[in-house]
């Protein structure tokens, strides 16, 4: 467990207003785990620039599953990529609408890779890749 080491930051009184504001509407319990989450996702986000880690990611798409062969598209890209690819959740929405949701792990830049050629389907309408560092999701004080 890391020790928590207290700073203190400087704030024009506007900006401290918008913040207080973001803590209440995201149900921060304290502007600290505000701050904590808030850093944690900016140095995440340049990791992954920088193709550092490993990273966790979930694919969520949307998509029209009675487009001609796009659900073996779907299964094409997945099964060629079983080394990231690490697991699937599949739900009905409406009669024509389905959302899958791929759980993947691996290098930052070959989940991206993944997700653009799942995203770019013909047929799929929505698709958004979510992102975290594998490391930094080990970092809480409860035990596995």
């Amino acid at each position: 467990m890391s020790h928590v080491v207290r700073f203190s930051v400087s704030l024009e009184g506007e900006l401290l207003e918008e913040f207080d504001r973001y803590c209440k509407q995201e149900q921060f319990a304290t502007r600290s785990e505000a701050i904590r989450q808030l850093l944690r996702e900016r140095l995440t986000s340049q990791a992954w620039e920088a193709d550092s880690r490993d990273a966790a990611g979930t694919l969520t798409l949307v998509y029209d599953h009675h487009r001609p062969q796009l659900r073996d598209r779907l299964t094409k890209v997945q099964h060629d990529h079983t080394d990231f690819v690490v697991a699937t959740l599949h739900a009905h929405l409406t009669h024509e609408l389905c959302l899958e949701v791929i759980a993947l792990r691996g290098p930052a830049s070959r989940l991206r890779e993944i997700a653009a050629q799942l995203k770019g389907l013909k047929g799929i309408f929505r698709g958004e890749l979510v992102m975290a560092g594998a490391e930094l999701a080990h970092e809480h004080d409860a035990p596995h």
